[in-house]
């Protein structure tokens, strides 16, 4: 995958308008944000956005840039797939993670260390003390570098299917599943075209995921919630991360329309973290 760097330069008065600044670009297809580590750099970050969202999204992102003040656009420039990856794989070595789970993270969201990661990855593993059986199936939507699937196979899950848009991620995902000794069911593809026709999705017309895990965007999880509220066995969980605690009301609301009731807020930072439960019949 090709991508495009945007060169910008911030000045805000308050934290909280960098992180709106910067996830209103992340809604617009940007997904890696590099910044300055040096004093000299102070206020400036490298927006990395695949190109094919960049060509369909220009005008869009330059607009959103020259409305906030306190922003500014330096430059853009076009990465070479080859350099991409060199220096990505460079600048980040295998992670060491608990549990003995080690990631390399070629050029995927997702190493572990991420607050959203985080949350996730502690969910689990407390989940785990405290249940008996976690012989579960687990959908990991978005898996990134595969670290979310790699956790549940760990912690005991049946089945895990992994899924991606993202062909590297695709890769990646098999590699660190084969470097932590672990098998996962790795898929190239949204849910919507790879979770409701897979044959581990129904079983006579039955959902058989008991759990959902999704550390993606905002507005896709709220596009998605639906299928999650499918392909979920009554009883079963989505859990939801990847945005901030301005977001938790509305992935409440459509995850309620869908029959998923809000059982706990997590919070890491300005980051939060949703589990969300689907109602037995009785």
């Amino acid at each position: 995958m090709k991508y495009h760097v945007l060169h910008i330069t911030t000045d805000f008065a308050e934290e909280w308008q960098k992180e709106v600044f910067d996830q209103e670009l992340c809604d617009l297809g940007v997904d890696t944000i590099d910044a300055g580590l040096e004093p000299e750099q102070a206020g400036h970050a490298d927006y990395y956005i695949p190109s094919d969202l960049w060509e369909q999204n220009q005008e869009a992102i330059q607009a959103q840039i020259s409305d906030t003040e306190g922003a500014t656009l330096l430059s853009v420039d076009e990465v070479p797939d080859e350099n991409w990856n060199a220096v990505w794989e460079a600048e980040h070595p295998v992670q060491e993670l608990p549990l003995g789970v080690k990631i390399i993270p070629h050029c995927a969201f997702g190493a572990g260390h991420h607050e959203t990661t985080a949350m996730m990855i502690e969910a689990l593993i407390n989940f785990k003390s405290q249940i008996s059986n976690f012989k579960f199936n687990v959908l990991d939507n978005g898996c990134g570098t595969g670290v979310l699937g790699i956790f549940a196979k760990k912690l005991g899950a049946a089945h895990v299917l992994a899924v991606d848009i993202d062909d590297k991620s695709v890769q990646n995902t098999l590699e660190n599943a084969a470097l932590n000794g672990v098998e996962l069911d790795v898929r190239l593809g949204s849910v919507s075209e790879q979770g409701e026709r897979s044959v581990l999705c129904q079983t006579e017309g039955r959902s058989v995921f008991d759990l959902v895990l999704a550390n993606i965007h905002r507005n896709i999880l709220l596009a998605q919630m639906p299928i999650y509220a499918r392909i979920i066995k009554e009883g079963g969980e989505v859990w939801m991360s990847g945005f901030y605690e301005s977001d938790c009301a509305a992935l409440e609301k459509e995850a309620e329309k869908n029959g998923l009731r809000l059982i706990e807020v997590r919070a890491n930072g300005e980051w939060r973290m949703m589990r969300c439960r689907k109602e037995e019949l009785r």
